[in-house]
């Protein structure tokens, strides 16, 4: 940081405008943002301020939003502007550097999390000449903006390399959605067993807990798993112990997932969860999980969910699904090692542009800490504008 620049309380440096009037938290339709609890919705005219604010909760989840123009906000959101010593932009561009800790040491509570307002106004923020600021948020805005767009074509890409393997799930299983000749899962199962119907208790180590969490797209996720006991283990396997080769479906939360249980493993129904075994010499149990996971199948099960809010599969649905004109095994595995590959080229190209939303995520970062450091010199512009 430079020597010529002061430090000083955020007291000395924010206004506060007034108090929103707009106490209700329902859905609105209007023309302006309508800031509350960390997230923006449209908002009816009401209660309006203008110009350059910055936008944090006071409660609910935390974020920090910057918004030039007309909006309102709610009585859990906090509008400030800065005085004449500061720019509110790179006073923006300071909270968003220190976001991570402004939540962890201002955002507290025991139950719901409310901002220290008396504890964040003592925060110090470094202030150089006004001048210097307005040039530094020049920089930032021009490097941000490449930067945006690098990651708004990478997050693109993302999203293509992911439509392009439902498009072949599409592909290899349009046959076998409709028809006259079906079966149900029910025949085509050695067993469907439903998972316990309550929390089971967990152990930093032991048997694996797969709850819907654990259940990704034709995979276990076995970070952060919960673990139990062998008794408990033993206790919430008694209906059928999962064996290599089953299938693990999510009923809920999200609904349709569903993954194969690798070799040399012992795991556990979490609870929403169904456990599937098909009959070996007439279903293969990755074809059934890639079956599961084509969209057309996906909509087919979820439009039979239930609850209001979280959608829910029953079990006399899944086990009443049909499956048509059921190719033989020979097939079966045939499009398994297919979709397989070309599972492994679009997860390849999935991993090179998440990287790179990552690595222009820790730009911003690097960026942030050089200027806040006095360190903002016209390469940065010029990497930026490479991006």
């Amino acid at each position: 940081m430079k020597q010529s620049w002061d430090i000083k309380k955020l007291r000395d440096v924010i206004v506060e405008n007034r108090k929103s009037t707009l106490k209700s938290k329902g859905n609105f339709e209007g023309d302006f943002p309508f800031f509350i609890s960390g997230k923006t919705i449209k908002t009816i005219n009401i209660s309006i301020i203008d110009g350059d604010n910055i936008y944090l909760p006071t409660g609910g989840n935390f974020y920090i939003h910057y918004y030039s123009g007309k909006a309102s906000y709610s009585t859990d959101t906090w509008s400030l502007r800065t005085n004449s010593s500061a720019d509110i932009k790179y006073f923006f561009y300071f909270l968003l550097l220190n976001e991570n800790i402004i939540g962890e040491k201002h955002f507290k509570g025991a139950t719901i999390k409310h901002l220290q307002k008396n504890d964040f106004k003592e925060i110090e923020f470094p202030i150089p000449p006004r001048p210097e600021q307005q040039h530094i948020v020049s920089i930032l805005d021009e490097c941000f903006a490449a930067i945006d767009k690098a990651k708004a074509n990478a997050e693109q890409n993302l999203l293509n390399a992911k439509e392009l393997f439902e498009s072949y799930l599409k592909t290899a299983f349009e046959n076998k959605v409709h028809g006259e000749r079906f079966e149900s899962l029910d025949n085509l199962c050695e067993l469907i067993v439903d998972c316990e119907h309550k929390t089971a208790p967990t152990q930093e180590i032991g048997y694996p807990s797969i709850r819907t969490p654990n259940i990704g797209k034709g995979e276990l996720i076995l970070e952060n798993v919960n673990r139990v006991s062998y008794e408990t283990y033993l206790q919430w396997t008694r209906r059928a112990v999962p064996k290599s080769g089953d299938l693990i479906l999510a009923r809920e939360a999200p609904a349709g997932n569903i993954a194969v249980i690798p070799e040399n493993i012992e795991v556990c129904l979490g609870q929403r969860t169904v456990l599937l075994r098909p009959k070996k010499d007439r279903l293969v149990s990755k074809y059934l999980a890639y079956l599961i996971l084509s969209k057309e199948v996906q909509e087919i099960l979820l439009s039979h969910s239930t609850g209001a809010t979280v959608q829910h599969i029953n079990m006399k649905d899944i086990r009443a699904f049909k499956i048509y004109d059921l190719s033989d095994l020979k097939e079966q595995i045939a499009v398994v090692h297919k979709l397989d590959s070309l599972r492994a080229e679009t997860q390849k190209l999935e991993a090179i542009y998440q990287k790179k939303i990552d690595d222009l995520d820790e730009l911003k970062k690097s960026i942030l800490q050089k200027a806040f450091a006095g360190e903002l010199k016209t390469e940065i512009k010029v990497f930026a504008e490479q991006v």
